[in-house]
C-alpha cells in the first residue's frame, strides 16, 4: 500500500468487536484498567500473531497538564500495516483531544485569508504529487523514501481512526489533519508566498534550550521550553515503538500535541541514543524565499521524523535531515549522542549543531565548544556567522540593538550568568522556568515600563502591560510565551524518560495563568483546557506496559 491510497479506503465498519480495515478483519479490544484506557488490535482469520498494535492512553491532562499516549506495533507485521494501524489506534483513542486541538489552532486559520490558504493547499497538493512519484519509484529499495511513505500512512491512519469514532458534526478531513501536522512548516510557507520577512512581530522568539555538562562531566542534562501561542496548550506526552525494518531509532518519546506525529516543540529522546531538540531561527531575508518550491523538497516535520528513525549518530542525523531542504520551519538543531558520553568522559561528536535557511544548511560537531564552556544555549538567533548574515538578522541588530545579537541578547546573557546554578534535573528545571522580569537587569529594555517579560528564559507576555510602550511588538502584551519545560539526563535518556511541566512559568512569584481572568479569555479559543495552569513537573518514566493480550 503506497502513499495516499488511503484516499479511496473502504469506510471502517464496526460490528460487535470486529473491525474491517483495508480489506482485513481485526478484533479490537478496548478496556480501562485503573482509569487508564487500553486498546489492542488482533488479526483474525487464523493469524498466529497475538496482537498487531496496542496502546495505553492516560487521560491526565486536566490534573497534570499532560495526557500520555504509549503506542506499540508488532515487528512481525508488515511496515505499511504497522504505520497505518498505529495511526488508526491513535486517531480512535485520542479523538476528543484531537478535535479540541483542531478547534483551537486550525479551524479558523483561513477565515480571513482564503486566497492565501488556497495557495498553500495548492503548494501542498503539488508537493504530495511529487512525493508520491518518488515513493512509487524508490520506497521499495530506499530507506529514506520508505520512511516518508510510512509517515503519510500513519497520518492517514489517524484520519481513519479519528473519523471511525467522531460524531458527525466533528468529522475531520485529510486536509484538516495535514494542517495540524504541517502547521509549523506553513508559517514560513505563508511568508514565502507573501515574499515577506518571517514574522510581522520582529524578534518573535520561539523556544529556549540548554545542554549542560555538570562538574567533572558527571552527567549531561538536555532541556527545552517551547514558546508559542496559548491556544496550543492541549498537550500529550507520547512514546512510539514502531519496529520498522532497517531502522535504527525504533522507539522515541516526545512532547507533543493531539493528532501530530512529531513533537513540534521539538524535543525527542530516541532509543538509538540520540536526544534531539531545536529552537527556531527566523528568516528575515525575503530573497531566500525563492528557494522554497513545491517539488524537489520534503517538509521539515517529515525530514526530522526520517532522520530520527534512520540516524545512528549526530553526523548521520544531520546528513539525512539535510536532504530535500524545504526552507520551511528553519531551526537550530542540537543533536546529542548519548553514546559519546559516560560519566567522567566525553567523546568527539557528542554534540552536533545544524542550522537551516532556505537553500542552505550548515552542520558541524560542536563538542569542543560544549566542553570548553560546559554548556550550549540556544535562543532563536543563528550561531553560525554565515547563517546569521544571510538570515537578515544583522539588519535587525542595526535597527534595534543587542536583542538581535547572538552573544548579547538577553537570554544569551542570562544563560551565561545562570548556567552554573544547574546541579541536577531539578535546578535545570528551575532555570528553564525562570522569569524575574521586573527585577532582573537583563530583562530591561527601552520600554515603558522599562522591562519586558519576553526578556527571560521563560516568557510570560500576558503579564506585559496592555498600555505599555515597546520598540517592537514582540516585547509587548500578547497571548504568547513559554508553555512548558522538559529535562532529561544521561541516565534518564537510557529509558527515554524525562521530567516535564505543562503551562506558563510562575518564575519569581509570578501569578499562574488563568483563562477566566485573562483578557484573552473571549478572543482566543481554548476548548478542553483547564481554567488554571498551575501544574508541577511530572516524571515520565514509561514503565513496561502490562496488558491482557
Amino acid at each position: 500500500m503506497f502513499l495516499f491510497n488511503f484516499l479511496v479506503l473502504t469506510i471502517l465498519c464496526v460490528k460487535c468487536q470486529g473491525v474491517y480495515i483495508n480489506g482485513k478483519e481485526y478484533d479490537e479490544y478496548h478496556f480501562s484498567k485503573n482509569g487508564v484506557s487500553h486498546r489492542i488490535l488482533h488479526q483474525k482469520r487464523f493469524s498466529s500473531l497475538p496482537w498487531v498494535v496496542r496502546s495505553v492512553y492516560n487521560k491526565t491532562y486536566l490534573t497534570t497538564g499532560w495526557d500520555s499516549f504509549d503506542l506499540e506495533t508488532n515487528p512481525e507485521v508488515d511496515d505499511n500495516e504497522q504505520a497505518f494501524l498505529a495511526g488508526y489506534l491513535e486517531g480512535a483513542e485520542t479523538q476528543e483531544a484531537i478535535y479540541d486541538h483542531y478547534f483551537n489552532t486550525v479551524r479558523s486559520t483561513c477565515d480571513d485569508k482564503t486566497e492565501l490558504c488556497q495557495r498553500i493547499n495548492h503548494y501542498l497538493d503539488t508537493n504530495i504529487e511529487w512525493i508520491k512519484g518518488m515513493v512509487e519509484q524508490h520506497a521499495a529499495n530506499d530507506p529514506y523514501w520508505n520512511q516518508v511513505n510510512l509517515f503519510y500512512l500513519q497520518m492517514a491512519g489517524i484520519v481513519f481512526g479519528y473519523n471511525s469514532v467522531a460524531p458527525r458534526d466533528k468529522i475531520l478531513t485529510v486536509r484538516d489533519i495535514m494542517w495540524i501536522n504541517f502547521n509549523w512548516d506553513f508559517g514560513d510557507l505563508e511568508s514565502a508566498m507573501k515574499n515577506e520577512t518571517n514574522k510581522v512581530l520582529k524578534g518573535n522568539s520561539h523556544c529556549s534550550a540548554l545542554i549542560k555538562l555538570l562538574r567533572s562531566k558527571s552527567d549531561i542534562l538536555v532541556a527545552h521550553n517551547s514558546w508559542t501561542g496559548y491556544e496550543t496548550m492541549r498537550r500529550i506526552m507520547k512514546r512510539y515503538y514502531l519496529p520498522y525494518k532497517n531502522v535504527t531509532g525504533t522507539m522515541v518519546s516526545f512532547s507533543g500535541y493531539p493528532g501530530t506525529l512529531v513533537s513540534g516543540d521539538d524535543f525527542y529522546i530516541i532509543n538509538s541514543g540520540l536526544v534531539v531538540q531545536e529552537t527556531t531561527n527566523d528568516n528575515n531575508n525575503a530573497s531566500l524565499w525563492a528557494y522554497v518550491r513545491p517539488t524537489g523538497q520534503v517538509l521539515e516535520v517529515i525530514r526530522v521524523t526520517v532522520a530520527n528513525r534512520l540516524a545512528g549518530g549526530g553526523r548521520s542525523w544531520t546528513k539525512i535531515f539535510s536532504q530535500y531542504n524545504s526552507g520551511t520551519y528553519n531551526n537550530q538543531w542540537m543533536v546529542v549522542d548519548m553514546n559519546k558520553f559516560s560519566p567522567g568522559s566525553v567523546k568527539p561528536e557528542l554534540l552536533w549543531i545544524l542550522e537551516q535557511m532556505p537553500g542552505y544548511i550548515r552542520a558541524e560537531d560542536q563538542t569542543d565548544a560544549l566542553t570548553a564552556q560546559s554548556y550550549w544555549a540556544s535562543y532563536n538567533i543563528p550561531f553560525y556567522p554565515d547563517v546569521y548574515n544571510m538570515s537578515g538578522t544583522q539588519a535587525l541588530a542595526d535597527k534595534y540593538g543587542d536583542f538581535f545579537i547572538h552573544d548579547k541578547c538577553p537570554r544569551a546573557r542570562i544563560f551565561k550568568r545562570d548556567h552554573e546554578k544547574v546541579l541536577n534535573a531539578h535546578t535545570m528545571m528551575q532555570l528553564m522556568r525562570s522569569n524575574d522580569f521586573q527585577h532582573d537587569p537583563l530583562s530591561r529594555c527601552n520600554c515603558s515600563p522599562p522591562y519586558s517579560t519576553e526578556n527571560a528564559i521563560a516568557a510570560r507576555n500576558d503579564l506585559n502591560l496592555i498600555n505599555g510602550t515597546y520598540p517592537f511588538p514582540a516585547l509587548s502584551h500578547r497571548s504568547y510565551g513559554a508553555i512548558d519545560a522538559k529535562v532529561t539526563s544521561y541516565k534518564l535518556s537510557q529509558s527515554l524518560s524525562l521530567w516535564a511541566v505543562s503551562g506558563h512559568s510562575t518564575g519569581a512569584h509570578l501569578p499562574p495563568f488563568r483563562w477566566s481572568t485573562s483578557d484573552f479569555n473571549r478572543s482566543l479559543p481554548h476548548r478542553g483546557h483547564p481554567d488554571l495552569f498551575n501544574f508541577q513537573p511530572v516524571l515520565f518514566s514509561w514503565p513496561s506496559q502490562q496488558r491482557t493480550d
